[in-house]
């Protein structure tokens, strides 16, 4: 019997969305998974070939692209962040859906960034800041973090930030707005390419159900 294969899926935004998508075609992880206390990170589903693992989304991205998970769910927004040439997104799974947006504080929104060469930003998404400012002629200066970015123009880290954006309540709650859009966001399937090909038998069918799921066409598992 073949290894079984290793289903990477998102801790965060994503997961509550991702979870009913998966019953659908499925599989559900073992009752551990919905435990508060646990801390575990690998889990059996009802498919005895098919194991979960939860980890961050850029993790997701990272253990597929890699081979150490073989299928995945992850947002538009990482994909092109890492831009793993080992990756296949064959479906849009069209949930997860925000956007990625540069913000500034409200008293500076107005401020004509086409007359800037330089600009700071405080982002976990440094290779697509760089790319939007620089497809605009500007050098981006990116600073780095994995949350809390809201915090960066009040603390003085930096006067604009790259980050996510659903509602935009957040922005709001700490006196920035929206002053341009990145690129818009929904959550895909990811594939490892080599195992798509060595697994062939095993992942087609079920790349091919979450598509059929996406297009409405399946009900059940």
């Amino acid at each position: 019997m073949s290894r079984p294969i290793i289903f990477g899926i998102p801790k965060g935004r994503i997961l509550d969305e991702a979870l009913p998508l998966l019953a659908r075609a499925g599989i559900e992880p073992e009752a551990e998974f919905h435990a508060k206390g646990s801390r575990a990170l690998k889990f059996a589903t009802s498919r005895a070939d098919l194991s979960i693992i939860r980890v961050r989304a850029f993790d997701v991205a990272t253990f597929v692209a890699h081979g150490a998970a073989q299928i995945g769910i992850v947002g538009s927004d990482v994909i092109a962040e890492f831009d793993y040439s080992e990756l296949y997104a064959p479906v849009d799974l069209g949930i997860g859906h925000c956007r990625l947006s540069v913000a500034q504080p409200v008293d500076e929104a107005s401020i004509d960034e086409s007359a800037l060469s330089h600009v700071r930003v405080a982002t976990k998404y440094p290779h697509l800041t760089r790319s939007y400012y620089a497809a605009r002629g500007i050098q981006a200066e990116c600073v780095k973090l994995n949350g809390a970015m809201e915090l960066a123009p009040s603390l003085g880290l930096s006067r604009r930030i790259v980050d996510l954006v659903s509602s935009g309540a957040t922005l709001k709650a700490n006196g920035l707005v929206e002053t341009a859009t990145i690129m818009d966001i929904s959550a895909r399937l990811i594939v490892n390419r080599a195992a798509m090909k060595m697994r062939a038998a095993e992942l087609v069918p079920l790349v091919e159900r979450f598509r059929a799921l996406v297009a409405g066409g399946v009900d059940a598992a």
